[in-house]
């Protein structure tokens, strides 16, 4: 009862700042240092509730541009929301307890931990190198970089404190129980028309985050759900599963449209009766157009079916593409041409004009250098979880890993239309499960081996 009471608070704490951040652009500078300062101490006492406390502001709260430009996906502004600012003072509240307590230790070895590495200093190095000689400004370099050091702090910070599979229950469950959050507050948007964005970002919006954001998650609950045996379980899964389909379609992200074919197909893969499964997949997909609402259809088409615009469009084959999609494949064309100015260390993180595709971004920014590290991490988490996979035993914990194998793979694929892998509202949640797939056989083991919750799983130091 008492974990019920703290989960509401959080929640409700989590909506009202949000709401208040999104209302107002000034807050005393002396009450955000007081917050700051009890978050701080409520996460040096227990690092577990300062992750409860990040895990709800993750859909919920606003975000505040730093930058030069407006607009976060239009230019090189740099989007910081308030899940920011809370996971820099908890991940200091975190170093400054293993500080005290040398003990607890600061970064656990795990498989990820040498291609994380590489892959950060591939930023930093090219990033500081265009910083040097003057094609990065050194503001929005800095905050994207830091921005990628955040989900991996997420990262060692659930490795480092995941003791049991209880602990793993209750992150699962704050995870859900946001999801299910956004996707009512977003369900209150469809009436209005337009196209469905996360809470509190402003007037413009991100569909395309929220989309691959749904992709993800709704692969979570599905494997969860096939694999769960607990009915009432079962039973509230359902719910959350369908609570998702609808903010889902009506994003009209195409992006997330595309995600959501190989991540369904890869969750019928992995699960039993693969052949039956993945045939009802396909004939759902290919019936699926009677069933869709208008909206989604038409935005689908619109690819194909937008009128002439002469010099603005890509033709492919017979087929002409809309602007929109045009403009990513001429950008995709400019970084493959201008990459090769700076093929070793890249542009910089931010050095480079905007991509709204992650491999050809990281391809101009980092080098060919940085390209490797990223897929070498990329392949790291795949390898990571397919062999976590073979291990487990428990058929929830299955599940989950199966759904995570999934939403992974739906990611990789929108990816091709967005920045995916260093979007905060995805990243986070996804760094967030893989810590949490990293330690499942060791938590397990533990849990078997002692009918008492497992003590602290310590693994050797980095």
């Amino acid at each position: 009862m008492r974990t019920l009471l703290f989960i509401i608070s959080f929640i409700a704490v989590a909506l009202f700042v949000g709401f208040l951040s999104s209302q107002y652009t000034y807050s005393p500078l002396l009450f955000q240092g007081l917050i700051a300062m009890i978050i701080f101490a409520v996460a040096f006492i227990n690092i577990e509730w300062g992750l409860y406390i990040l895990i709800f502001s993750m859909l919920l709260s606003p975000e505040i541009m730093v930058g030069a430009t407006e607009g976060a996906t239009l230019g090189r502004g740099v989007t910081l929301r308030l899940e920011d600012f809370l996971l820099v003072v908890i991940g200091f509240s975190w170093f400054a307890k293993n500080a005290v307590y040398k003990e607890l230790g600061l970064f656990l070895k795990t498989p990820l931990n040498r291609p994380i590495l590489f892959y950060l200093l591939a930023c930093v190095i090219s990033t500081g190198f265009g910083i040097i000689v003057g094609r990065v400004s050194p503001k929005t370099g800095f905050f994207f970089v830091v921005k990628y050091f955040e989900y991996m702090i997420v990262f060692f910070m659930m490795v480092n404190h995941v003791e049991n599979l209880e602990q793993v229950n209750r992150f699962l469950f704050c995870l859900l129980i946001t999801c299910f959050i956004v996707s009512i507050i977003c369900m209150l948007q469809i009436p209005g028309g337009g196209r469905v964005s996360a809470p509190f970002e402003g007037e413009t919006g991100e569909p395309n985050t929220l989309g691959g954001y749904l992709v993800f998650m709704g692969m979570i609950i599905a494997g969860l759900l096939a694999k769960t045996e607990k009915l009432r379980n079962k039973h509230l899964l359902i719910v959350l599963l369908v609570a998702v389909i609808p903010p889902f379609l009506f994003t009209q992200s195409r992006s997330s449209y595309l995600a959501f074919i190989p991540a369904i197909l890869t969750l019928g893969l992995m699960l039993e009766k693969q052949v039956i499964m993945v045939g009802l997949i396909l004939i759902a997909l290919v019936v699926s157009p009677l069933f869709l609402p208008a909206a989604v259809k038409d935005r689908i088409l619109f690819t194909f079916t937008q009128r002439e615009h002469p010099g603005q469009q890509v033709t492919v084959g017979n087929v002409r593409l809309d602007t929109s999609t045009s403009a990513r494949v001429r950008s995709w064309q400019d970084a493959l041409r201008d990459w090769t100015k700076h093929p070793v260390l890249g542009y910089g993180v931010t050095g480079y004009k905007f991509i709204d595709a992650q491999f050809p971004r990281v391809l101009a920014e980092t080098g060919v250098i940085g390209l490797f590290a990223f897929i070498y991490l990329l392949y790291s988490i795949f390898k990571l979880t397919v062999t976590n996979l073979k291990e487990i035993k428990t058929p929830y914990l299955q599940g989950l890993t199966i759904g995570f194998l999934a939403g992974y793979i739906g990611l990789l694929f929108h990816s091709i239309g967005a920045n995916t892998f260093i979007i905060v509202r995805i990243m986070e949640p996804f760094w967030f499960i893989v810590g949490i797939i990293t330690v499942l056989p060791q938590l397990e083991k533990a849990e078997v081996s002692s009918p008492e919750p497992a003590k602290r799983i310590r693994f050797a130091s980095f």
